[in-house]
């Protein structure tokens, strides 16, 4: 079969393993936390330590217990950290911190998981918190749920192979197809949250219906139109994984809805 005569419809769906190697391709570089000690009190009360080692972190949560993990960050901007732990402490569930050195604000998402599927349920499931750090009195603007998103348009670039357009339909829900990649002419629309952390910087989340898979995205419209992610997911053996992601934003415009704002 020519590439002209592709019927995306006949396809098999793609595995997660399957359509998120190579997706860190164009992701930012890590950064070295090493040394280094960051305390956050959320929303909720509940408090989060992190004391970072050489290829680890040892982590506590008054709400979760603690483990000794390892972590993955990247400097999203010169005082925004971006900070996911891919637990191997606690089974299937990932943390993802959001901080910054400058305002001493955070936000810290959960995802983990679920142990059965539920039908019309994202078998992954996520939880958002605002959070501030311990290094200094904080200003600025509390890190919110977000409608800015609602109506624009983007193309993502992850690597040479990965080029995905994305439509922000609602505060909910968001509409994705797959420009080129091993999902080609594939799209869904999922369930999403969006948090704003800052001018310009957005916290984007989806969980699938079709797949055991959810990601945690920090998108940067403001400053260098870079995007950088982690997914968590069931691959094609069943089993938990956990992946990098990133790469550069391509905004194609947007729409504002007439009479009514959708939800």
């Amino acid at each position: 079969m020519t590439d002209t005569e592709h019927d995306p419809a006949t396809d098999e769906w793609r595995t997660y393993d399957e359509f998120a190697a190579g997706i860190d391709t164009y992701r930012l570089p890590n950064t070295d936390l090493s040394g280094t000690e960051l305390a956050l009190t959320l929303d909720d009360g509940s408090t989060l330590t992190l004391a970072f080692e050489t290829d680890a972190v040892v982590w506590t949560s008054s709400a979760a217990g603690g483990g000794r993990d390892p972590y993955d960050a990247v400097s999203a901007r010169d005082d925004v950290i971006f900070v996911n732990l891919p637990l191997t402490s606690v089974e299937r569930a990932a943390i993802t911190v959001v901080y910054s050195t400058t305002t001493h604000r955070a936000l810290v998402a959960h995802s983990v998981i679920g142990e059965e599927e539920v039908e019309g349920t994202p078998r992954v499931r996520q939880t958002f918190h605002a959070a501030v750090t311990d290094a200094g009195e904080p200003t600025g603007e509390v890190p919110r749920p977000s409608r800015d998103l609602i109506g624009k348009r983007n193309i993502y670039r992850y690597s040479p192979h990965h080029l995905y357009e994305h439509v922000y339909v609602s505060s909910q829900r968001y509409a994705w197809q797959c420009l080129e990649g091993v999902q080609r002419g594939h799209g869904d629309m999922d369930l999403s949250t969006v948090w704003k952390f800052a001018d310009g910087l957005y916290l984007f989340c989806f969980r699938e219906f079709r797949i055991a898979v959810a990601s945690v995205w920090l998108h940067d419209l403001g400053y260098d139109l870079r995007t950088t992610g982690i997914f968590l997911g069931l691959n094609g053996a069943g089993e938990s994984e956990h992946s990098r992601a990133g790469g550069h934003i391509y905004p194609l415009g947007s729409v504002s809805y007439p009479d009514a704002q959708p939800v």
